[in-house]
């Protein structure tokens, strides 16, 4: 029997987007304390899974470190669920009774969730404790290449979702998958925003769909040791982070910009760590390995450890060798290091100051468009202010590991593995994606004047409160009662809806 897989995964995926539109109607009932109760109950249940399943992620992709990929299912699972304990995401969220004025936290519905093979295990544990937290329904289509380990977890997050009352099909994913399946999904009726992470393949086919989209991808995220800065701190916590699921953590630095006057000492900090700086014929060796033709990074070679980076490319390099430097001058589309280097490889730029790096930062992150994290060492004040003044960044990290500051490991940001691009990049939020990016705020707002002529004297009294403006102009006195006259002539035709 001939089995059409396009087809299957459209037909799934119609659904569990209609079951998902249904539960989520009975979902937005709940209180707070019950969808609480709900998230709490659900990464209890994963913490005994978490290492198997970065076992089996970094088996079925692989790339990265399980030992560190467990560590980011942790985060997700105990860090996560801290932080959402005090917030209101749902029902009265926030009352002035000063004002008089109210905010209700209201659901978007149903979510449609696109995870990244860097990330599989975490980021969908990350997307679906946000959504039940906010009242949502979430329907997942899986990476094809982490269909086991996002199936697994899913089903250990829908299990003990439905047990502490979550309504059936609230949390859903495709199978099979297939592109078809997630194109119906994405643009099926139920649907109320796109959450993407780390799959800039499918943002045209987002867009297309006319759905509201959350993206959070990589991005060329620099990393600028300025002059004042502790050089062998920003360098050990730029290894460090890089070195992280080998450089798949979705804010670590992909590059490093360093002053003139301090780039020698950046050098041998960089070599104290066993950083290897690559000759001209071995930056050509490594760059056919690395990247295709078109420049973009070969299958298979994400996620990898510098020394199978360098047996692949036929490069000797030292033993306790942790990271390859490539120097580069120019930032342009013939350059494949100008681009995200989703392993332990960083490229190396020197600017003659401050002011020059700014403007090399900004080309390393307009140039694939993402504009999603920068980081600054130093202890310059006004240097940090400018950078954050003049990036267009979704977030400035200063003097911390960009793969743990980023995601909020070791900032005040909120910890997410979803971290939105800059509103000059892609998608309609910058922040690390929290339940309140996934509800909409109803405004309650009390009257406080009562009687005719309150739209006057509201006017008046706001112009009394312009400094020099003692008497309001004659046009703008006009204006008023103009309005007034609309006002009261509305509230009568509406008191006597025959005309009399």
């Amino acid at each position: 029997m001939i089995v059409d897989n396009d087809l299957l995964s459209i037909q799934h995926a119609r659904i569990i987007a209609e079951n998902g539109f249904e539960a989520q109607r009975k979902l937005a009932s709940f209180s707070q304390e019950k969808l609480d109760d709900i998230v709490n109950h659900v990464a209890e249940s994963l913490k005994q899974h978490l290492a198997a399943l970065a076992v089996l992620a970094h088996e079925e992709t692989d790339s990265g470190n399980w030992r560190d990929k467990q560590t980011k299912n942790s985060f997700v699972c105990e860090q996560l669920p801290a932080h959402l304990k005090s917030m209101r995401c749902v029902g009265v969220i926030d009352e002035d009774s000063a004002s008089r004025t109210m905010d209700i936290g209201v659901p978007l519905g149903v979510i449609v969730a696109i995870c990244p093979v860097t990330s599989p295990v975490s980021t969908t544990i990350s997307k679906a404790l946000l959504a039940i937290k906010s009242g949502n329904a979430v329907l997942f289509s899986p990476h094809p290449g982490a269909v086991k380990s996002m199936g697994k977890v899913l089903d250990i997050i829908i299990e003990a979702a439905e047990s502490a009352g979550l309504p059936k099909g609230c949390i859903a994913y495709l199978d099979p998958v297939a592109k078809s399946g997630t194109l119906e999904l994405m643009k099926h009726p139920a649907t109320s925003l796109i959450l993407a992470t780390g799959v800039p393949g499918m943002l045209d086919a987002v867009r297309a769909t006319g759905k509201p989209l959350i993206y959070g991808g990589t991005g060329n995220g620099p990393a600028f040791i300025e002059r004042t800065a502790n050089i062998n701190q920003a360098v050990k916590d730029i290894v460090t982070s890089k070195l992280f699921d080998y450089g798949l953590a979705p804010s670590a630095e992909q590059s490093i910009v360093a002053e003139a006057c301090i780039a020698e000492e950046v050098r041998s900090a960089l070599r104290q760590h066993n950083c290897y700086f690559l000759s001209k014929g071995e930056l050509q060796q490594l760059s056919r390995t690395l990247f295709c033709p078109q420049g973009q990074l070969r299958k298979g070679m994400i996620g990898q450890p510098v020394h199978v980076l360098a047996k692949r490319a036929g490069l000797s390099i030292p033993a306790d060798t942790t990271i390859l430097i490539a120097e580069r001058k120019y930032v342009s589309e013939a350059d494949p290091f100008s681009r995200e280097l989703l392993c332990p490889v960083l490229a190396f730029y020197v600017e003659a100051d401050w002011m020059h790096a700014c403007e090399k930062c900004i080309e390393l992150l307009l140039h694939e468009r993402n504009a999603h994290s920068l980081v600054i060492h130093s202890e310059d004040k006004e240097v940090i202010k400018q950078f954050a003044l003049k990036k267009p960044v979704g977030r400035l990290l200063v003097n911390t590991p960009a793969s743990f500051g980023g995601i909020g490991a070791t900032t005040n940001l909120f910890p997410s593995m979803t971290l939105g691009s800059s509103s000059a990049g892609r998608g309609i939020t910058s922040d690390n994606v929290s339940p309140m990016n996934l509800i909409y705020i109803r405004k309650v707002g009390y009257g406080v004047q009562k009687g005719e002529g309150s739209l006057e004297k509201a006017t008046a009294n706001c112009a009394r409160k312009v400094p020099g403006n003692d008497a309001p102009a004659l046009h703008e006195t006009t204006k008023a009662e103009a309005i007034q006259q609309i006002l009261t002539e509305a509230i009568k035709a509406l008191s006597d809806p025959a005309g009399r």
